[in-house]
């Protein structure tokens, strides 16, 4: 189980190896996404709080890549945070997802991102639920769920 400490570490000393890497061009990316999918995956935007779709479903499932497919996070650790955006606990495998520092909008916060295809999913926190003490907060444009 990954901790806060993990997350620091990674995000100052480099993330874990991917199983695969995805690259494509801009243009590519821009045809195979909506236009606010691209600028939340690809621009590193933002979705308004209480405005996704998966924000309130709590449907069991795999959450995956908006972008390349890549199996990011469980339905079984997703929680209510109340922040208005999906959150998790843990990512499905520790090299699933990449670990930045981010200190943008005048903080210092970890964005986390598909680690397979560099997709901006969102910001971890170390204010989520026992036993990892980590929100996930994920925007749902960037993520897509595969129904079990």
């Amino acid at each position: 189980m990954l901790t806060w400490k993990d997350i620091i570490n990674f995000s100052v000393n480099g993330n874990l190896k991917p199983d695969k890497r995805i690259e494509k061009s801009e243009a590519e990316w821009q045809s195979q996404l909506t236009p606010e999918q691209y600028r939340i995956t690809r621009l590193k935007g933002t979705e308004r709080p209480h405005s996704g779709d998966m924000c309130t479903s709590h449907e069991a499932g795999i959450y995956s890549c908006i972008c390349c497919g890549t199996l990011l996070f469980d339905s079984t650790i997703k929680f209510s945070s109340g922040t208005g955006w999906p959150s998790f606990t843990q990512p499905i495998k520790d090299n699933a997802v990449k670990y930045e520092k981010d200190t943008t909008l005048g903080m210092v916060r970890v964005e986390i991102m598909c680690n397979t295809c560099d997709s901006h999913l969102g910001h971890v926190f170390p204010d989520g639920p026992e036993p990892s003490g980590l929100r996930y907060c994920v925007n749902s444009e960037s993520l897509q769920l595969e129904k079990k």
